[in-house]
């Protein structure tokens, strides 16, 4: 068996003794005897429950950015519809798994803002990503390079996507119909304060009157 069939065969036993148990393995040595696995071969792919927790966040990244390269028209996408796909594509990837991302998520520490546990690689490929968009909306001009601010842009949005997935967790409407609300608000809302707005306006009007006054 290839490596990465065995890493799949791991992360699903994973989840399914959780999702029955509640609770993760006593231990990696039960855990791999109920795999039929020596313990040392557990190790040679993972070296904690808390790296396949890891895993399998850091998949719903990929399979969500797989699924949007492999649309055509995405590249046509202005930035903001580009997020919005992102996020549209990531929820329905974690609806496939949701009562394990649910468990996964409640288990975290609170606020996930300052832990971030096994979703440290997870974010860590969110910010590539959004820096990547965020330089795609400065050239495009649907983002507005302002001092200090713009550097946490990025921060921003990671905030919002904690924001989101937290709202999908606890949405029980008919389809999680109030979640797609969320996040087309959400994202257009934070593009339009990334954007240029009547601030800039007044604040460009300002300048333009001060450096042209009368002495």
């Amino acid at each position: 068996m290839e490596k990465d069939d065995k890493t799949e065969k791991i992360q699903k036993a994973y989840k399914e003794y959780v999702l029955e148990k509640g609770t993760p393995p006593p231990s990696v040595y039960i855990f791999a005897k109920k795999l039929k696995m020596p313990e040392t071969e557990f190790y040679e792919y993972y070296n904690s429950f808390e790296a396949i927790e890891s895993d399998a966040w850091i998949d719903y990244l990929r399979q969500t950015l797989l699924s949007l390269n492999a649309d055509a028209a995405y590249d046509q996408y202005s930035v903001r519809e580009k997020l919005l796909a992102f996020y549209y594509t990531w929820i329905e990837i974690l609806k496939k798994d949701r009562s394990y991302v649910v468990y996964s998520y409640e288990k975290l520490r609170q606020p996930v803002t300052r832990y971030v546990g096994p979703l440290q690689p997870f974010r860590n490929g969110f910010y590539n990503f959004a820096t990547e968009l965020l330089m795609e909306g400065r050239e495009s001009r649907e983002v507005v390079t302002r001092p200090v601010i713009s550097d946490r842009y990025v921060d921003g949005l990671w905030m919002q996507l904690l924001y989101i997935l937290d709202f999908w967790v606890k949405d029980l409407s008919r389809g999680f119909e109030s979640t797609d609300t969320a996040i087309e608000k959400s994202v257009n809302t934070s593009f339009d304060l990334m954007g240029k707005s009547v601030v800039d306006s007044v604040l460009d009007y300002a300048k333009f009157v001060y450096q042209n006054r009368k002495p």
